[in-house]
């Protein structure tokens, strides 16, 4: 019996080595994993919306030799006397307000400042458009109806076997991807919790098999499609999209500061969310998009490609609002006027014929209740009108 114990004491002992060994040897997979799994709690949101780098792998994108470009400063506007309780409401973090190319609004709130990187989320698609506009256009790729399958082979048998880069574009796809961040077990969840572990976005869309239409019969908002055009541009390339973003979209914008992409176990970027920049340099971006393409002089984007990508083209339903290649088109939007928009309160709003843009960040834990979006495009337009 008393060596019984002495053997069931030394198991136990060399146990607790190698399970201390292989939280030395995972802790930082570990400590990723417990950092996603509170990334939206209370008391951690709006702290972990700047610091993506402590929960994630990420990479960086330089931004570039050039100088800073100016941003100056027009007479302060008079804002809304529903924004103060608006910023509180929607949890914003920050609010920049742009007229004719001049700063007439600028604050930040819940402990945040003008250096934090924030967080793009879902905004990063519209940067990704951007660039996929540029690449369009140099002959990388060919044509928008080309099938995703061409550029990313590895596609051939999994449920984007059959759709166009258009269709991906679009969020038409067709492929069957659960976007509930509430739930655990969604699709996007999964995601989040693969990449923190050091997984692979290319393998985890590949194992996707199930649709639920045919590729551009029914839009239906599907992040998943933004990694697909980022493996079309990826194999038609032969390039990351952190270093194609950096010298064809970012270093002509003069930003204040580098920015960084979260990335996966492969360092392949996070496109469809993971750039996190300055509320600053995001109106920078902004006003390049505004300005049709044209920045400092120098046309970064090409302008018919924003024209067609800010379009309605996506199959949404009559009446909801409106979906182009990777930017949103409010309803009953005035022409000129559309949106990049991110989970939990991003957005980079634009009004062209009032020479507008807003850049607005947020830590909304709220923000999948009825009518928030809304409620948000209507502070918007009123900011819009008052300048």
């Amino acid at each position: 019996m008393k060596d019984h114990f002495k053997r069931l004491l030394r198991a136990m002992v060399v146990f607790a080595i190698i399970l201390a060994g292989f939280g030395i040897w995972k802790r930082e997979e570990i400590q990723r994993l417990w950092a996603v799994n509170s990334l939206f709690t209370a008391d951690k949101i709006v702290s972990n919306f700047s610091n993506m780098d402590a929960a994630f792998l990420t990479t960086p994108v330089a931004r570039g030799s050039g100088p800073v470009s100016a941003l100056p400063t027009g007479s302060k506007m008079t804002l809304p006397l529903e924004t103060e309780a608006w910023i509180k409401d929607r949890a914003v973090t920050s609010l920049l307000v742009m007229k004719n190319g001049e700063i007439r609004h600028e604050s930040y709130h819940l402990g945040t400042s003008a250096e934090d990187r924030r967080i793009s989320w879902s905004v990063a698609k519209s940067y990704l458009s951007a660039l996929f506009g540029v690449l369009l256009e140099e002959g990388a790729i060919a044509s928008i109806e080309d099938p995703v399958t061409k550029y990313a082979p590895e596609l051939k048998g999994s449920a984007y076997d059959g759709a166009s880069i258009r269709n991906v574009l679009n969020m038409a796809s067709g492929v069957t991807f659960d976007e509930d961040y509430l739930d655990y077990d969604s699709d996007i969840n999964r995601m989040g919790r693969e990449i923190a572990l050091g997984g692979t976005l290319d393998q985890f869309t590949t194992d996707l098999s199930e649709t639920f239409a045919s590729p551009g019969a029914r839009w239906q908002y599907v992040s998943i499609d933004t990694h697909v055009i980022g493996m079309v541009i990826r194999g038609a390339t032969g390039q990351s999209i952190a270093r194609l973003l950096q010298d064809r979209i970012i270093a002509p914008l003069g930003l204040e500061q580098d920015l960084y992409y979260v990335t996966d176990g492969e360092g392949v970027a996070f496109v469809l969310g993971g750039l996190n920049i300055t509320t600053r340099d995001y109106a920078r971006f902004g006003l390049m998009i505004e300005q049709d393409g044209l920045y400092n002089s120098q046309q970064v984007v090409p302008a018919d490609w924003i024209a067609a990508s800010t379009t309605p083209s996506a199959p949404t339903k009559p009446g909801k609002i409106g979906y182009g290649y990777q930017w949103w088109i409010p309803v009953g939007a005035e022409t000129g006027e559309f949106m990049a928009r991110g989970v939990y309160g991003q957005y980079i709003y634009i009004d062209q014929a009032r020479d507008v843009v807003i850049v607005s960040t947020a830590a909304d834990r709220r923000f999948r209740e009825k009518g928030v979006n809304e409620i948000n495009i209507e502070m918007f337009r009123k900011l819009a009108q008052m300048l």
